[in-house]
């Protein structure tokens, strides 16, 4: 598939269409009365062998017959003939198509083989297919009605994807109703080609869509779908309602971890690491995308709320700190000046009661003395009608003063038919306006949680972690050798020796098998002692009486080991017991969880939170997704309720935050590594400012997933850093450089390279001269999704300091078949050989990633990259003062 069958698919000059009909209800019918007759601008040629013409346009057999190159095919026909129809398609040199019809997954496995068939012959063809089993797509502005619904959509800004065809038709009414609009308006049904991921690829380019919104029941491509979606969240808002909350996953769960990690937690995490904004109910899906594109995103959560009303203020100061939002505390300079120009009787704080004989004066004073406190982010303005308020006057009023704002202005008139023109007055000068408080609140609430998700996709990490050197072979062989035991639960000694070999802290153990080696050990690790039944068998060791705590002596270490086993046997008769584990016994003020499991759809998750017995009853926990640096990890942390007791709380020293940061980092790596880790379940992690340890781990493996590869990422969702393109080079003046990945950590090394540039290297590289670079433009450099893009930097040593010598990238299309290239050589290493190897370095890459084409624009002045381009097979092509090179992988040797 490529953007160019999409952009035929959408924008379709020819259009045939499978099994039109004269017959009324039908769906063939009704595509094509939508199609010639909502203005489309094209040229429709119904197939049907049956009929000489459908509603007056001449029916033709077959796509054969057809006289000009058609550019979509709509198939509107039973399921078993569109393997065939496709195939017909396909060999008319079809691009597009859009399967209406019913009758393929879910008719079982026939069903599966009709679908298998026509995939096949899609990829055969090179074609791009929506469908099957869905309504359809309209693109409103070139009036393209291709669905069986009954009303054409309003044109607008809105990309809408949905995967359910009859919610489209509701939402279609509804749409109406409301005034609301759609750049494209698509069914996607049952994704057999085209899925999320291509059409947020799509709409992420289209200049018409300013917001994407998406109703979505399931997720097949969880990498591709939040690989698009961090393409193109931090320029356009991707909206989603998620359908479906309940967590089968979390039932069958076996540890803590896996209960705590549901698959609805699971979608929330990817979402925000994403960007994407989530939302729970369709009237929010819109309310959001409307907000957004009228309205300045919340940089903070405190909100203002003017009020002619004490009840409303009261409803929305509630709704605001039920969703974790604060309510704005004025400036004493604020209300002072409020008190010119209110009533005596105003409410002197917030929410800014003005009381019901407010006019439009009043309103807007309150409003502009709100937007120019520094302790504001957003102002809620309610208006109740009463007796002397006029809706419509205090609507306009307010709308001059909002356009001098730079804050998050939201309006809720209440009421019906007395508040509708002053609601329309709000609405036509870009001010939201909700009929509850309740909804207005939520709205600022999403507002400003996308904000802050945006802060995590541009936050450079503060500080590097240190150097850690995990064990992995170790680890290998542990796994192995527990696989071969025909078992797929570590015992606890295996598990914490599995955490050590990646320098995750677990304290001095062993195992014993008799009473006199339980004697020996505790003598050597040293009282107070822990003593826990060890079995692969049972996981909850307390409920068997398998644990035994602080031990003081060697009578008590014997007595503990006799009772251990004993009671276990008695309560799991035939469990696997390995012996009696035997560790020192260590308090921590803190007890707090870390765990992984394996979801379905997202692959290993990462759980975080406070720890202990009582950890699923409080359930004070986050998920995040590998990978992480130290950004996320303390963003995964700060969300939690114990983050206020593990930093310091009233006088009690808190935790090395930093030092629980870089554990999560470790851990990120650890479940990266080994995709046969089922479950991890570190609780408690004991942790104070003494430090932290490992109190308790369970490991469960996944009996399926065997065969190791060190290198393989398959099974995450989003890519890790790519170690393996880590090389040495030494330069011709004899100095060596480190070839690597970038990483966001780079940011600063990057950004002084650039400062230092000359004029001749900015306009090499740019083509223009640039003053200085910004740190949006540096996360863009830095901060980049390795499925999509690779940069390899040179960082050398000078002068007793780490520098970036030069960087060289690729920038793939989102199907990796073609990728620009870039490269720019800091001034001081030019001319020692780095360019060439970059460019030589770069291809290797590309050729291991299956790209086919290579391309990048030249200077004419710049005859060094020409000459390195012509010697490595690239055609030139001048245009203007500029040439463009191309390079077919296939051509080079």
């Amino acid at each position: 598939m490529s953007i160019k069958n999409l952009t035929k698919m959408f924008n379709p000059k020819v259009v045939a269409i499978y099994g039109a009909s004269a017959r009324e209800g039908s769906v063939g019918h009704a595509l094509m009365d939508n199609i010639i007759g909502s203005g489309f601008d094209g040229i429709v040629y119904p197939i049907n062998p049956k009929r000489t013409n459908v509603l007056g346009v001449k029916a033709y057999n077959s796509i054969q017959e057809i006289p000009d190159q058609v550019d979509l095919a709509i198939i509107a026909t039973p399921a078993k003939t569109a393997p065939t129809i496709v195939e017909d398609c396909g060999i008319a040199g079809v691009s597009s198509v859009l399967l209406i019809s019913a009758g393929f997954a879910e008719a079982g496995a026939e069903g599966e083989k009709l679908m298998s068939q026509i995939s096949e012959t899609i990829r055969k063809y090179n074609m791009s297919l929506i469908g099957p089993n869905c309504l359809g797509f309209i693109k409103p502005s070139v009036k393209f009605n291709a669905t069986f619904a009954s009303k054409m959509a309003l044109p607008g800004k809105i990309a809408f994807i949905s995967q359910s065809g009859a919610l489209c038709t509701a939402i279609l009414d509804w749409s109406i109703e409301q005034n609301v609009g759609f750049s494209h308006f698509v069914s996607i049904g049952s994704m057999m080609d085209i899925s999320f991921h291509d059409l947020i690829d799509y709409f992420g380019t289209d200049p018409h869509t300013n917001s994407i919104v998406i109703y979505m029941e399931s997720l097949t491509d969880a990498r591709s779908f939040l690989s698009a979606a961090r393409a193109f969240a931090r320029n356009k808002p991707i909206i989603v309602l998620k359908a479906g909350k309940s967590s089968e996953g979390a039932q069958a769960a076996m540890s803590h971890t896996g209960s705590l990690a549901g698959n609805d937690f699971v979608f929330d995490a990817a979402f925000k690491r994403a960007g994407v904004i989530r939302v729970d109910t369709i009237e929010e899906l819109f309310h959001i995308a409307q907000a957004l594109s009228m309205q300045p995103r919340p940089t903070k959560n405190r909100l203002a709320i003017v009020t002619n009303a004490g009840g409303p203020g009261v409803i929305a100061t509630d709704t605001l700190i039920a969703n974790g939002g604060k309510l704005a505390t004025l400036s004493n300079e604020i209300i002072e000046e409020l008190n010119q120009h209110l009533s005596p009787h105003w409410s002197k704080g917030n929410p800014l009661d003005v009381l019901g004989d407010a006019g439009p004066e009043q309103y807007a004073k309150a409003l502009a003395l709100c937007a120019k406190d520094r302790n504001v982010d957003g102002i809620l303005v309610i208006l109740t009608p009463q007796a002397m308020t006029d809706p419509t006057a205090v609507a306009r009023k307010l709308a001059e003063i909002a356009k001098k704002c730079n804050k998050t202005v939201l309006a809720c008139w209440m009421g019906a038919s007395d508040i509708y023109e002053g609601q329309k007055v709000l609405e036509a000068n870009n001010i939201p306006v909700y009929q509850t408080p309740e909804d207005a609140v939520k709205a600022f609430m999403i507002m400003y949680d996308y904000s802050r998700n945006l802060e995590i996709l541009h936050e450079t990490p503060s500080q590097i972690p240190s150097k850690f050197h995990p064990n992995k072979e170790a680890n290998k062989e542990l796994i192995n050798m527990v696989l071969e035991d025909n078992r797929t639960v570590m015992t606890e000694y295996e598990a914490k020796q599995f955490l050590a070999n990646y320098d995750i802290p677990v304290i001095k153990n062993g195992i014993a098998t008799t009473e006199e080696e339980a004697v020996e050990m505790a003598e050597e690790i040293g009282y107070p002692l822990v003593m826990k039944i060890a079995s692969p068998d049972i996981l909850h060791k307390t409920d068997v009486g398998g644990v035994k705590l602080n031990i003081q002596n060697k009578e008590e270490a014997k007595e503990a080991y006799l009772k251990i086993l004993k009671s276990s046997k008695e309560k799991v008769p035939d469990a696997d017991i390995r012996g009696v584990f035997v560790e020192q016994m260590m308090k921590r003020k803190f007890e707090l969880i870390i765990g992984c499991k394996k979801d379905p759809i997202f692959g290993p998750t990462i759980v975080f939170g406070m720890g202990g017995v009582a950890v699923e009853i409080f359930k004070d926990t986050r998920v995040g997704l590998p990978p992480l640096n130290m950004a996320l990890a303390m963003r995964i942390i700060e969300d939690t309720k114990i983050y206020k007791l593990i930093k310091g709380y009233r006088g009690m020293p808190g935790a090395d935050i930093p030092a629980i940061q870089f554990l999560l980092y470790k851990f990120a790596y650890l479940v990266m590594d080994f995709p046969q880790i089922n479950e991890i379940d570190i609780n408690p992690f004991g942790v104070d400012e003494r430090g932290g340890v490992v109190l308790d781990a369970k490991v469960l493996l996944d009996k399926d997933v065997k065969q190791i590869d060190l290198n393989s990422n398959k099974h995450l969702v989003i890519s890790p850093y790519p170690s393996e393109y880590t090389t040495d080079f030494t330069l011709t003046n004899g100095k060596k450089v480190i070839l690597r990945a970038i990483t966001p950590e780079d940011e600063l090394m990057e950004k002084e390279m650039f400062s230092n540039f000359s004029e001749r290297t900015q306009r090499f590289r740019f083509f223009q001269l640039i003053k200085d670079i910004s740190h949006e433009q540096l996360i863009r450099y830095t901060q980049i999704d390795y499925d999509r893009e690779i940069a390899i930097i040179a960082e050398v040593e000078d002068e007793g300091k780490k520098k970036m010598a030069g960087v060289v990238r690729l920038i793939a299309d989102q199907y990796n078949e073609i990728a620009e290239y870039a490269i720019v050589i800091a001034d001081p290493w030019q001319n020692m050989g780095l360019g060439n190897k970059f460019t030589d370095y770069i291809h290797d890459i590309a050729k291991t990633r299956g790209i086919k084409k290579i391309c990048a624009n030249v200077l004419v002045q710049n005859h060094i990259m020409q000459h390195m381009f012509r010697e490595r097979g690239y055609k030139m092509e001048r245009v203007e003062d500029s040439y463009y090179a191309e390079l077919e992988i296939s051509d080079t040797k």
